[in-house]
């Protein structure tokens, strides 16, 4: 089921998590391309699994010189791009979220960069490199829905993003370029160990696995499927929207 064959990718955040999961999800159906990261070691690690479909692109999101980088050398291996996954974020490293009350302007800043202004200026620089036609997605969260403690922030960029979809959409049209959101809920990746300590890990992915209807927490994987809709031409209809992929902890309660 080569539903992406043919078309070259680039992915943010390609080298763990999420993004490794969308990355082999698009490599198994039949896409080539980059992932991107800021790690050496796990950009190796994950390339090396990829095998020879993706290319490891060392770079900052944050950076506009690195974004132009990786659109320049992912360019010329593959030529032009047909699909981009706006994949990187999530918590800032040695900067904890926190209440109103505690946030500096400066971890504010930090959050905002990462999550929402990366994003768009991600977009930008991948115009130039983007096919006509070609499919964008924005990794949102269902944390742009349900608010949760120390989180006000992260969850306020992301939905931002969500609407950057809308808007992104439209200033593209032009180009039938195609913005979509895609919003994960509770994802069981690394991530959790960055900001819990060993000792509370399984307590707390117990607690979203209560919490979602399906009652369990998704997989990378889940993720890389819903992905590669958006990406392939089966989604051609599929314009400005978000998909949730969250076991329906959005849109779905639970009552106890």
């Amino acid at each position: 089921m080569e539903k992406l064959k043919n078309k070259v990718a680039v992915i943010t955040g390609g080298n763990s998590g999420i993004g490794f999961g969308i990355a082999e999800a698009f490599k198994n159906a039949g896409a080539v391309g980059s992932i991107t990261g800021r790690n050496e070691e796990t950009l190796k690690r994950s390339t090396d699994a990829l095998g020879t479909a993706f290319i490891g692109i060392k770079g900052e999101v944050t950076s506009l010189e690195d974004l132009e980088n990786v659109f320049k050398k992912t360019a010329e291996r593959f030529n032009k791009i047909d699909v981009l996954v706006v994949n990187a974020g999530g918590v800032v490293d040695g900067v904890p979220m926190g209440a109103i009350a505690d946030v500096t302007e400066a971890q504010y800043d930090q959050y905002m960069d990462l999550n929402l202004k990366s994003v768009y200026f991600t977009v930008q620089k991948a115009l130039p490199y983007l096919n006509d036609g070609a499919s964008i997605i924005l990794i949102g969260s269902s944390a742009a829905h349900r608010a949760a403690p120390s989180m006000a922030i992260y969850g306020a960029a992301k939905a931002a993003v969500i609407f950057l979809a809308k808007g992104l959409s439209l200033d593209l049209l032009s180009r039938k370029i195609r913005v979509n959101a895609l919003s994960p809920g509770s994802i069981d990746t690394p991530v959790f160990e960055k900001f819990l300590p060993q000792e509370q890990l399984e307590q707390v992915k117990q607690i979203w696995r209560d919490i979602t209807p399906v009652g369990k927490q998704g997989l990378p994987s889940d993720i890389g499927n819903a992905a590669v809709f958006l990406a392939s031409d089966e989604s051609a209809f599929v314009v400005g929207t978000e998909l949730l992929s969250d076991g329906g902890l959005t849109n779905i309660s639970l009552m106890r």
